[in-house]
């Protein structure tokens, strides 16, 4: 029996000696009638209603080239070049982040210049939508529309997904609603590559084109991981490298517009660069990536937490930072104000301190619009109210009378301080509303309706 046994294992083995491995086969396996067939529709059904299609229209200043002949007339000012505003219009997406209040995420570029905003949800119904604040910097806007029954996509920790995970893209590439493609986080962090002032992108291959841009980059729960932003292309189509803003980059900055009115852009008050292999070995460092501390300015954030020159700094908030870029796309993005604990790399040991990160010096970074009788109007805060910018030719704002560097300081009797406060104010208010401006040495009021 023992002998029966032995020569039937010697010819398995043999018979498995002499048959061709099978490769690898990461396919969706088959499955009998009798078992559910792998879908992602149940999920899309939920996460699709909570992106829309948005359409605008306004003017932009384009430069044209004046023919020799003509260069004569306008002498030096001319410079070759004449300038003349041409009607534009526009297709993008965006998504719901909060569907009792109207909020709806999508990217700056999208609506830039732009003097009408419509929505349309996935039910067909359309709405007008009120631009609350932008980021130019980062590319992010935030909406609002008065509508019932919205849905919102749930937000995920976007500092948790890692390369390989799979991702959706759902948006409406040239106009085509409610598109959904479908592949893997790529890459993590991509900065460096001149699409946006603050780059920590997350690089993506499911299919993004054109009319994409604000739409919603979800994980197979349908969570919002990322609103999509760019591609890199010959041709301005899809090649597979696709990138979304992550989703905590854009909450810190919608938060901000929320709270504030404004985006106050973080600051740590250090100079430096990447970590590279050169800089390793001359240092003699233990990491490759990272960002290194040439300088500590005076009285910056990095100077109170007690940072130095010579410090690498390899992780913010528990996430590793592999570049200057990362880091300085992070900070800016974060918020004034807010703490961020570091984690660096001093004279071979690790170690961690917390900072507070001051404002940044800077700009005005939202354009907002509070009341379609101030449209026109780029505004910002300042010391004891909100400060009208400029003010375009022939817009409502400037029909009423209003002009650039005028501060408003009240709206009907009530103290303004901040662009939060005048929204406020302003937030569906009915009939006549009059703003108490600081012009100079004076004070008058405008009335708007």
């Amino acid at each position: 029996m023992n002998k029966k046994l032995s020569l039937l294992g010697a010819a398995v083995a043999a018979s498995l000696l002499l048959t061709t491995p099978q490769p690898a086969d990461a396919r969706i396996p088959l499955f009998s009638s009798g078992q559910e067939m792998p879908t992602l529709a149940p999920m899309l059904e939920q996460a699709t209603p909570a992106v829309v299609h948005i359409s605008v229209e306004g003017s932009r200043e384009v430069r044209q080239r004046l023919p020799e002949a003509f260069r004569y007339f306008f002498g030096q000012r001319g410079q070759g070049e004449y300038r003349e505003e041409r009607p534009f219009k526009g297709l993008g997406s965006g998504v719901v982040i909060d569907a009792d209040k109207g909020y709806i995420v999508t990217n700056n570029h999208v609506i830039q210049d732009a003097k009408d905003i419509e929505v349309r949800l996935k039910d067909g119904r359309t709405f007008k939508a009120k631009k609350l604040g932008a980021d130019p910097e980062s590319d992010i806007a935030l909406l609002q529309i008065e509508a019932k029954k919205l849905v919102q996509i749930p937000l995920a920790d976007s500092d948790k997904i890692r390369v390989g995970d799979f991702a959706i893209a759902i948006g409406n590439p040239f106009g085509l609603e409610q598109t959904v493609t479908s592949g893997i986080i790529s890459a993590l962090g991509r900065g460096g590559l001149g699409i946006e002032g603050l780059e920590d992108f997350i690089q993506t291959d499911a299919a993004i084109n054109s009319g994409n841009s604000g739409g919603a980059l979800v994980n197979l729960r349908g969570e919002l991981i990322g609103i999509n932003t760019a591609i890199l292309g010959p041709n301005g189509g899809n090649i597979g490298i696709g990138f979304a803003i992550p989703a905590n980059m854009m909450k810190n900055l919608v938060d901000q517009i929320i709270e504030h009115g404004e985006i106050r852009r973080g600051s740590l008050g250090i100079r430096g660069g990447d970590v590279n292999a050169e800089l390793t070995e001359a240092m003699n460092l233990s990491v490759s990536r990272g960002a290194f501390v040439n300088e500590v300015l005076p009285d910056s954030a990095a100077e109170k937490a007690g940072l130095k020159s010579g410090d690498v700094i390899v992780s913010m908030n528990g996430n590793r930072i592999s570049s200057f870029l990362e880091l300085r796309a992070k900070v800016g993005t974060l918020g004034a104000g807010r703490e961020a604990k570091l984690g660096i790399l001093r004279d071979g040991k690790e170690r961690t301190v917390t900072v507070k990160l001051q404002e940044l010096a800077s700009g005005q970074v939202a354009a907002n619009q509070m009341h379609p009788m101030l449209d026109g109007a780029e505004l910002s805060n300042v010391n004891g109210g909100v400060k009208i910018d400029t003010v375009a030719n022939n817009s409502p704002a400037a029909q009423i009378g209003l002009l650039a560097d005028d501060v408003i300081i009240g709206v009907n009797r009530q103290r303004i301080t901040n662009l939060a406060e005048l929204r406020k104010a302003l937030e569906n208010r009915s009939g006549v509303a009059a703003l108490n401006i600081q012009r100079g040495n004076t004070t008058l009021y405008v009335l708007i309706r």
